[in-house]
């Protein structure tokens, strides 16, 4: 369930990488209100957040970017594509192991929350719908029709 969960929004956030390339590099920078402030560093939060979460469940070096040099479509579907390779070879693993593994996050407060992996996994899923609803309301803002995420209509079976 969790790997056709990310499937689709692997789904969602190509049909909207694809959605953008019919948008200026103003109209894609441009500051708004709400999330990560312009649709490129929204749809680029998404795949950053997956990819330091998954990084950190299988213990390799997060990759740091800064959203501020985050300037393109193509590097976000660059980083789409990369991030996208990491986690389905991680999900697909961990989908398949019996096993129930403990993540550790340690808090700012010094605190240490002891969260499952699923847990885990189904906090990456939500946060992008969450920024992705964003998105959606972006577009209508702009006149133009948003990308559908309508699960019932998608090409995953669930």
């Amino acid at each position: 369930m969790l790997y056709e969960l990310f499937r689709y929004n692997w789904q969602v956030r190509d049909e909207w990488i694809k959605w953008c390339e019919s948008l200026s590099k103003e109209e894609l920078s441009k500051m708004r209100t709400g999330g990560m402030k312009s649709i490129l560093h929204n749809l680029f939060h998404v795949i950053d957040c997956e990819q330091l979460w998954i990084n950190q469940l299988q213990e390799t070096p997060v990759i740091h970017k800064d959203i501020e040099e985050i300037t393109s479509l193509i590097e976000i579907k660059e980083f789409s594509n990369s991030t996208r390779r990491l986690s389905e070879n991680f999900i697909k693993k961990h989908e398949n192991s019996k096993e129930k593994k403990i993540f550790i996050l340690s808090l700012k407060s010094g605190e240490k929350k002891h969260l499952t992996y699923d847990k885990v996994l189904y906090h990456i899923i939500t946060h992008e719908i969450h920024h992705i609803g964003q998105l959606s309301v972006w577009a209508r803002e702009i006149g133009k029709k948003p990308v559908s995420t309508d699960l019932i209509f998608k090409d995953i079976e669930i």
